[in-house]
């Protein structure tokens, strides 16, 4: 198992772990990534930041998830609550883990290389939001160190809320 930037030959992979995510929240009704976001241009962008990574195994690419060090113009107005702490932060954003293996700890492999990142550049917290409903997520986030904050409103207008750990 392997965790590395993206490269723009993972674009594939990643699109049919997307698409695979995008059809859980359907079936299961929670209203995200249901209006086309993410998709393969955005995904582009990402790689071409370089704030896209995968995870590979055996030469497939079996997870995915974007990591940057960036202020998030949606976490700036934080309702119904507030951060943990005001110092620089790392985001993660679209965490993925292929549909056939989840359960296996694949996700929290991801997490942990983006908290052990975060700590190399000299900063001690990460934040992510996911939707209300998600929550899968939820439990996934709290069950590894990550406390909620309040809820945000992202550029589309989407309400999440928002969590942070602090490292």
């Amino acid at each position: 198992m392997n965790i590395r930037k993206a490269e723009m030959k993972d674009i594939k992979g990643i699109v049919r772990l997307i698409d695979q995510a995008k059809a859980y929240f359907k079936e299961n009704g929670i209203d995200q990534w249901q209006d086309g976001y993410p998709n393969e241009d955005v995904i582009r962008n990402d790689i071409s930041l370089g704030h896209s990574y995968v995870l590979i195994d055996q030469d497939q690419i079996i997870g995915t998830f974007y990591y940057a060090i960036q202020e998030e113009s949606s976490y700036q107005d934080l309702r119904n609550g507030s951060w943990h702490t005001s110092s620089p932060y790392a985001v993660v954003h679209r965490i993925v883990v292929d549909n056939t293996i989840k359960g296996h700890g694949y996700a929290k492999a991801m997490m942990d290389y983006a908290c052990h990142q975060t700590l190399q550049q000299g900063l001690s917290s990460i934040r992510i939001d996911t939707h209300k409903d998600n929550l899968s997520m939820q439990r996934f986030l709290q069950k590894n160190g990550f406390q909620y904050c309040g809820n945000i409103t992202l550029q589309s207008g989407a309400p999440r809320i928002a969590f942070d750990k602090i490292l």
